[in-house]
């Protein structure tokens, strides 16, 4: 092409078997004062420095146009690399190892390829604004005669399968376009009169699309009258659900208009194959979670993350706003929708409630805390995890919960959250105008007045800068709706007294995590202990729940185990306090 803008990248999934890519980079107007390439070091969305540039396995400079005539390139750090001074046109070749099967980096074998551009482009320090291209090549070899490409990038001149050029208003909007290559099964629907789609690679058997497109365009349709009640038009021309299915997995993550998935198989409905309600329950969750976030996060974003620095960790205390609301609009939103019932939503609500409570982390780390320590707690979790941080995706959706309930009260049902959510949109959504870290005090008392500021800076200093625990029992006073203590069994009250999380390692129950406050951290026990018996009786995963139940009328017991293979016996001491605070929601 011959209008092909200064800075070009050329994707070639050159060696599927050795799982690499390799990518060149032209640069026609080179900084003459030498100029600076560099790899992002993590991927908007997900909050952990990744350091991207480690699958790099070779980089070199040359000449634009020959691979013969190479140009010095200076190693500044591990993401950056220098060009001379006054060097012209230059060509920059670098070969990447992709062997990442999550939604966030690079994946090449002979089934399929996967890349976001973080994983591969090297950035133009200095010209990141330019506008740019993207040429994808397809593979070669028999294995990819049926390959087609899948990406939401604009393309400017493909072929019938999608290979050929695409173009960037920016590295930003560069970034942002997975693309995905292979075999595909898609959908196609229409939500706010645009078109919407979904590919999707590793199920076997023939999806059932019908029963896809009528579930997912209800789901957006939702969303979108939440945002445009009006227009009923999203801020986007055409939307992509990329979907990776596979035995084991699960993630997400949000772009401009597109989202790449995780999924297990059996997730999605398939012509002669059994499906379990829940599980794709769970899976249309994940595609209601990243469709909202096309507003939320990708076009209203903290003022820290505009513009995102890519070589560094950007910090905000307002991630509780961003995933937390969003992890509560996704099942909300299924419920509007009509894809699940009120019993159902409600379960839900309370799966996440207890599931918080049930953390010790909530008493010591606030909302605002964990948003801003995601880089080095939340995504970097350890064995500590459970008893030191609060999920502001969980803790978060309650407070948004409990927010709508406060405006729904002091409202008397005039207003709701979703009145603050279209206000936010107009505020910072259309105008792109970033929010600041105590930006939704004003939008709040826009929308309420001065009579709510009390409740408001009741809420920011118990549940979000504080760890108090949002009193749900006490604000929900629906006649829809009644809140009770969860009834449970003896064998339940015994796990959470016990307080231990653990998995199974060839036949031994390994604990993983002991939480605060349990009769486990009484009785001396630590991660890496092998549990060997109760009592007297053997235990494993299969026999656990059966010799625990011989137990649960016990106040004491007998426990041995194994640390750094010697033996250990403790007694376990079973107490009330050790039990946390649990509910149920009811549909009256």
């Amino acid at each position: 092409m011959a209008d092909l803008p200064a800075i070009q990248y050329t994707v070639w999934p050159a060696d599927p078997h050795g799982h690499r890519f390799q990518v060149k980079l032209h640069i026609a107007n080179p900084n003459p004062d030498g100029q600076v390439i560099k790899m992002p070091a993590w991927i908007p969305g997900s909050y952990l420095i990744r350091d991207f540039s480690k699958q790099i396995e070779a980089i070199d400079a040359y000449i634009a146009g020959s691979t013969k005539q190479k140009i010095a390139l200076e190693r500044i750090d591990n993401d950056r690399w220098r060009l001379p001074r006054n060097a012209g046109a230059v060509d920059i070749l670098t070969t990447v190892y992709a062997f990442d099967s999550s939604v966030r980096a690079a994946y090449l074998d002979t089934e399929r390829a996967f890349f976001n551009a973080t994983s591969l482009c090297l950035a133009v320090e200095g010209q990141e604004d330019l506008p740019c291209s993207l040429a994808i090549t397809p593979a070669e070899g028999a294995f990819a005669d049926h390959w087609t490409v899948q990406t939401s990038l604009r393309a400017a001149k493909t072929d019938k399968n999608g290979f050929g050029f695409y173009l960037a208003k920016n590295f930003d909007d560069l970034i942002d376009h997975p693309v995905a290559i292979g075999e595909f099964q898609t959908v196609q629907w229409m939500s706010g009169s645009v078109p919407h789609s979904i590919a999707i690679q590793g199920c076997i058997h023939p999806i059932d699309s019908a029963r896809l497109a009528q579930d997912l365009q209800a789901i957006c349709n939702s969303t979108i009258n939440l945002f445009e009640p009006k227009s009923k038009q999203p801020p986007f021309t055409h939307y992509l659900f990329l979907v990776n299915t596979v035995l084991n997995g699960y993630g997400g993550l949000e772009h401009r208009n597109s989202t790449a998935l995780l999924c297990r198989r059996d997730q999605i409905p398939q012509a002669n194959m059994p499906l379990e309600e829940d599980a794709y329950r769970e899976f249309l969750g994940l595609c209601s979670h990243e469709y909202f976030h096309a507003w939320l996060v990708k076009r209203i974003k903290p003022q820290a993350f505009q513009p995102y620095h890519l070589n560094q960790r950007n910090h905000t205390r307002l991630l509780w706003l961003f995933e937390g609301f969003t992890s509560y609009y996704d099942d909300l939103q299924l419920f509007r929708s009509k894809r699940i019932d009120l019993a159902t939503y409600l379960k839900l609500v309370t799966n996440n409630w207890n599931g918080v409570l049930r953390g010790p982390g909530r008493h010591k780390q606030s909302l605002a805390d964990s948003s801003f320590d995601a880089w080095t707690k939340y995504y970097q979790a350890d064995e500590n995890t459970p008893n030191a941080v609060v999920s502001y995706y969980g803790k978060g959706a309650l407070v948004a919960l409990g927010l709508d309930l406060q405006i729904r009260a002091f409202s008397s049902n005039k207003k709701s959250l979703d009145d603050l959510m279209r206000l936010i949109w107009q505020r910072h959504g259309i105008t792109l105008a970033g929010i600041g870290e105590d930006g939704l005090d004003q939008l709040i008392l826009q929308l309420l007045g001065n009579g709510f500021t009390k409740t408001w800076n009741e809420i920011k200093a118990r549940y979000i800068f504080g760890v108090k625990d949002i009193p749900l029992q006490k604000w929900i006073a629906s006649t829809l709706v009644r809140v009770k203590p969860k009834p449970q069994s003896p064998l339940e009250k015994l796990k959470l007294q016990l307080g231990i999380r653990h998995t199974d390692v060839n036949g031994w129950l390994k604990i993983t995590h002991v939480l605060d406050g349990g009769a486990a951290q009484a009785a001396g026990l630590a991660p890496g202990d092998l549990l060997a018996s109760l009592n007297g009786q053997r235990i494993s995963s299969g026999r656990l729940d059966k010799v625990l139940s011989n137990l649960a009328k016990e106040q004491s017991f007998a426990l041995l185990f194994y640390r750094d293979d010697l033996e250990h016996e403790r007694i376990v001491i079973l107490e009330s306090s050790q039990l946390p605070p649990q509910y149920e929601l009811i549909p009256q």
